[in-house]
């Protein structure tokens, strides 16, 4: 779909104007509160560069992980704050409330290239409420922190596919266009959807086949073959009558896993090895077990050597890939293997001209802690729901909107 971009307002030129960001920067934190994976900040920086060198008046919103009740200290933003003024190179403001005195205060306060980064916007519960009126009265409270003449823009791909009050509602009170980030993800996306090269592989790991239900059932009449790996990988094998030991396991899908294995028999396609272990733990020792031998006092924790260098062999045709999910438990090394083969598998078909998609969340974590190049593949997206949801079919509210026309004046 058209929507409006970023190019379209800097063209109009935004020196003096106050512009609000919706951006992802809701990055894995370690239990001393250190970020262990900055990716999202770093994609992040091009769109804020952009503005900032054109003189707008920046001001950030954007989440930290789930917070229940209120502001907690464990969600602030803080550590953000700090790791994207490195990146920005100049100072990045952090509001001490979302839209209360201290950020209206300091909104007030910018001058053309400043920047300023509102509090955890998860803080104020209108953000993720699901009555329309609470929405927009915060909403309208984000706008004013832009106001008079104030713009909006999108650029937090990893929650389009959410209605909330930073990222739908603002957006139909004020000018609005999509950032460098969305419009890649958009662009990159509608390449998976419309005019995809074969043949098409799709890689999906992960924990669970729940979590993948959707994109399963909707690729499996695109992809030419579709690689199932980790958790979700026990699942489907319970489904064939193997037992898993204590494999991670969705009893209530085993039905619905043999109607897609009975379904896309030609499509689908489950690891013929496994590694094996007594306990969830990096020190366990590690076995090998083909897929249909799993003793029943053993968890699987990764696909084994013979699954990757079958996989492998498939990808290696393939003219479109799109992966998400890891295959095991990449954080512990003895059991990374799986995802390590996989991941080069596809930088391989990648650079013999295949056109690679690595959709977020968990896989990208994984490319990032394996230390493979990023740029070995064609594109990793920041939002791993979001993608499923836009690859399933799903109309994203986030996205939805910016292909809207522009509102009249300010909120």
């Amino acid at each position: 779909m058209a929507v409006h971009t970023l190019k379209e307002l800097l063209s109009q030129g935004v020196s003096g104007r106050g512009v609000l960001v919706r951006s992802d920067l809701n990055v894995p934190l370690d239990d001393a509160g250190s970020i262990t994976d900055a990716g999202r900040i770093t994609a992040s920086v091009p769109t804020l560069k952009a503005l900032l060198d054109g003189g707008a008046r920046v001001v950030v919103t954007a989440h930290l992980g789930r917070p229940k009740d209120g502001p907690a200290p464990k969600y602030s933003l803080a550590p953000v704050a700090a790791a994207l003024s490195e990146q920005l190179g100049q100072h990045v403001q952090l509001a001490g409330d979302v839209v209360g005195t201290d950020a209206l205060a300091r909104a007030e306060g910018l001058t053309d290239g400043d920047i300023l980064l509102l509090e955890n916007i998860r803080f104020d519960p209108r953000e993720t409420s699901k009555d329309d009126s609470e929405r927009l009265a915060l909403a309208r409270q984000l706008a004013e922190l832009v106001s008079p003449g104030g713009a909006f823009v999108s650029d937090g791909f990893g929650v389009v596919h959410r209605k909330q009050a930073s990222v739908y509602d603002v957006a139909a009170l004020l000018p609005h266009y999509a950032g460098t980030l969305v419009a890649d993800e958009i662009r990159v996306l509608e390449q998976l959807t419309s005019s995809t090269e074969r043949p098409y592989a799709v890689v999906l790991g992960g924990s669970k086949v729940s979590d993948k239900l959707g994109v399963i059932e909707s690729l499996a009449t695109k992809a030419d073959s579709i690689v199932i790996g980790g958790g979700m990988c026990f699942t489907f094998l319970a489904a064939q009558g193997y037992s898993v030991g204590k494999s991670l396991l969705e009893e209530h899908m085993i039905e619905t896993c043999r109607n897609l294995l009975d379904t896309y028999a030609d499509v689908l396609r489950l690891p013929g090895d496994i590694v094996v272990t007594e306990n969830f733990a990096a020190d366990s020792p590690p076995q090998f077990v083909a897929a249909n031998a799993i003793p029943d006092g053993l968890m699987g924790l990764d696909i084994g050597p013979g699954s990757v260098k079958r996989f492998a062999a498939l990808l290696a045709n393939a003219k479109t890939i799109f992966w998400n999910g890891p295959m095991g438990v990449f954080e512990f090394p003895a059991y990374a293997a799986g995802t390590q083969g996989v991941a080069e598998a596809i930088v391989a078909a990648t650079g013999k001209g295949a056109f690679s998609v690595v959709g977020g969340g968990d896989s990208a974590a994984a490319v990032r802690a394996l230390k493979i190049p990023e740029d070995a593949f064609s594109h990793i997206s920041t939002g791993g729901g979001a993608s499923l949801e836009y690859l399933e079919g799903k109309t994203l509210p986030g996205i939805e909107v910016l292909g809207r026309e522009q509102p009249e004046g300010d909120a």
